[in-house]
């Protein structure tokens, strides 16, 4: 067995809160080693998740925005998909960004190995490197950046057409009929991607609603738009069972008005994620994991002397950039600065079409909490930007607080989301109010401006829509 001694820092985990946590570390001084798994550093997120889902996502949605020229008098013969050409520009996206972090680690001089690791002491992991004898690796200080996996159904058959996220975005093929089992974010947009690229989809969520806990007046235009897309979604049921066929897979479906049986060529499952802390070690190191197997840290990131933890495995929400910021804050707390995650809000976004973001607190949470808050919405069918691009589904909603008149939440549906949501989060974090941002001049025409619209919206002294006389 190898040994490779006197590190300063193990960052087990190349995902984003991982090799975040490592160059942080490096540029700070400290002697690093990195252990991941998989060939290249980025994670679910770079290599099986966020940045191949939304290179497809933006393909599907061209697709659909080309369609939709018809209402402008423009007319297309229809389209031939390329599917080897499109996986290898998917795969392409990935490479750039992967190479791009290998060197960056070059450049800090960080150890890169890749392997399984397995704690064997309080500051020794084994790493397997498969082919290859074993080797250990010590360390003084460790952060664990381990991530997620996806959750599985019970009594699943074993059939290569049965697949999770990573399966989907892999786009094999581009079935037929394909059933998507969850209605949040994944399944979402899973079927954006698919029924873009002619699938015919059906979505069952278990719940009585998509996006379960999301305000719905923010979620109705995402369904609205959905459903013309889509064959059928079915809410409030269950997969009771799946039976493999020679060329289908039969799907038996428990819920109110909703065929018994159903026959699908694919069937992906995005019923929710869970914490990689299984195998690890862990109790070598003193961690604590919660009921559902989280592990337990402090707002340094620490969940023991020498220990600290980020990213999926800390707990929701699973985000990428959730898990970067809390990587720099371990980083820095190992070297001896003074850090913590204490950030007021972190944001959300499907990136669906329409996207929907949220940042804060939702008005569902804040009814929930009894918290007194005032809104301000601004509807997008009186935005000229949104109208000039054929979309008038949008809503922008901010939520204050009624004494403070500070902002505490705000959730947008419509194009583009995502991209405003960033300037909400920032409000947040500085304690704007209303007139804070309804003073704030936006250019005009943008998406942006229905930001300082909502917030006039809720400061009574909106000219964009007419609500009544107010002397405000």
């Amino acid at each position: 067995m190898g040994l490779f001694m006197n590190y300063d820092l193990l960052v087990l985990g190349g995902g984003p809160g991982g090799y975040t946590a490592a160059f942080r570390a490096a540029d700070l001084g400290l002697k690093v080693v990195l252990v991941e798994r998989y060939p290249s550093l980025g994670g679910v997120c770079l290599n099986v998740g966020c940045i191949p889902s939304k290179t497809l996502l933006h393909v599907s949605k061209v697709i659909g925005e080309v369609r939709d020229l018809t209402d402008y008098g423009i007319y297309y013969e229809g389209h031939h998909i390329d599917l080897a050409k499109l996986n290898s520009k998917k795969r392409s996206v990935i490479a750039q960004l992967s190479t791009g972090l290998a060197s960056l680690a070059k450049q800090r001089k960080i150890t890169l190995i890749t392997g399984d690791g397995q704690f064997t002491g309080s500051n020794t992991l084994n790493v397997n490197l498969n082919q290859a004898p074993d080797i250990e690796v010590q360390f003084k200080n460790v952060i664990i950046s381990t991530g997620s996996s996806s959750i599985s159904l019970p009594d699943i058959p074993d059939d290569p057409r049965i697949v999770d996220s990573t399966g989907a975005l892999e786009l094999s093929d581009i079935p037929e009929r394909l059933l998507i089992v969850g209605g949040g974010i994944i399944g979402l947009e899973m079927a954006s991607v698919y029924a873009g690229l002619g699938s015919r989809v059906t979505i069952v969520e278990l719940a009585s609603d998509l996006m379960v806990d999301l305000d719905p007046d923010l979620v109705a235009p995402l369904e609205k738009s959905i459903l013309k897309i889509v064959e059928a979604i079915f809410k409030g049921t269950r997969v009771s069972r799946i039976v493999s066929h020679k060329d289908s897979l039969s799907v038996d479906l428990d819920g109110p008005d909703v065929p018994s049986n159903m026959n699908f060529d694919k069937v992906l499952l995005a019923i929710g994620r869970e914490p990689n802390t299984k195998g690890l070690g862990l109790e070598k190191l003193d961690v604590q994991l919660s009921h559902d197997g989280f592990v337990s840290v402090d707002s340094m990131m620490c969940a023991a002397p020498s220990v600290y933890a980020v990213g999926d495995i800390v707990g929701p929400p699973m985000l990428a950039h959730k898990a970067a910021h809390q990587g720099k804050v371990a980083a820095e707390a190992v070297a001896g600065l003074k850090a913590e995650f204490s950030s007021l809000t972190i944001p959300s976004v499907a990136y669906t079409d329409p996207e929907l973001a949220w940042t804060g607190v939702t008005e569902t949470e804040a009814k929930k909490a009894g918290i007194d808050f005032s809104k301000g919405m601004y509807p997008w069918y009186a935005s000229g930007r949104s109208l000039s691009t054929g979309r008038k589904e949008g809503i922008t909603k901010l939520l204050f607080d009624k004494k403070s008149r500070r902002l505490i939440g705000a959730g947008i549906v419509g194009s583009n989301a995502g991209e405003l949501i960033g300037e909400i989060s920032l409000a947040i974090e500085m304690g704007c109010d209303e007139e804070d941002l309804a003073l704030t001049i936006h250019p005009h025409p943008t998406l942006t401006e229905t930001i300082s619209t909502a917030a006039e919206v809720a400061a009574g002294t909106v000219t964009e829509l007419y609500l009544g006389r107010n002397k405000k």
